[in-house]
């Protein structure tokens, strides 16, 4: 780390987080380092501008602090791989945002000498700026070590996020919680808006946009029933 707290980071995985993770970062005044080259290349750089696209070693290679932001299956196999080429460094962090997984799926890292840290932002992401605002209004449930937790807790409110300390062995349950809470909201909602539809309703998202964010809102208490 430098002397001024600030990093170079890089991002393993260009889909939908990771690019506005470095962004977040970006504007706490971390330098991005490179990023791992994805499908969508435009889409990328219009949340996170020139900025050099590399392949994963050399990720590695240039940076302090390297976010995975890649799917959940993708993980372990990519960090183990790292591991058997030599890419990582002693005293590196590594930092993951998926919520399933706490540290131990980082455990091939450590074994070399990085630093391991799990961070997930509870949202879901576009892929865009936008999620720049949204980060501010999330949480994020941060796993790591007892010696560098406000480590990964300064990361969490580095991206605008409230970090919730979430123990390892509760990982499994937190990822359930979320998986519920996304999957199912979203498919009540799609079908919600099919029989709008049928019914004749023109433009039925919008038109269930405020009922169900006021519905939501009363059953996590956020206002009062009644």
């Amino acid at each position: 780390m430098r002397r001024d707290g600030r990093l170079g980071v890089g991002i393993v995985g260009a889909g939908r987080v990771g690019p506005v993770v470095g962004a977040a970062l970006a504007g706490a005044g971390h330098a991005i380092t490179g990023i791992t080259p994805g499908s969508d290349d435009e889409r990328v750089s219009a949340v996170l501008s020139d900025v050099p696209v590399c392949d994963a070693p050399e990720v590695l290679r240039r940076s302090e602090l390297v976010v995975f932001a890649v799917p959940h299956d993708e993980l372990p196999g990519l960090v183990a791989g790292l591991a058997d080429v030599g890419a990582w460094q002693p005293g590196q962090l590594v930092m993951h945002t998926d919520p399933a997984y706490g540290i131990g799926v980082l455990e091939p890292a450590q074994r070399a000498g990085a630093i391991p840290l799990a961070v997930h932002p509870a949202m879901t992401f576009t892929g865009t700026s936008i999620d720049l605002r949204q980060l501010h209004e999330a949480y994020a449930a941060v796993t790591a070590p007892p010696a560098v937790l406000p480590i990964a807790q300064a990361l969490a409110v580095e991206l605008g996020c409230e970090p919730v300390v979430v123990a390892e062995a509760d990982r499994a349950a937190y990822a359930e919680g979320i998986a519920t809470a996304t999957e199912f909201s979203a498919s009540i909602v799609r079908q919600a808006a099919a029989l709008l539809q049928q019914a004749g309703v023109d433009d039925p998202g919008r038109y269930l946009s405020a009922l169900v964010h006021s519905t939501v809102e009363q059953a996590l208490g956020v206002v009062p029933e009644g």
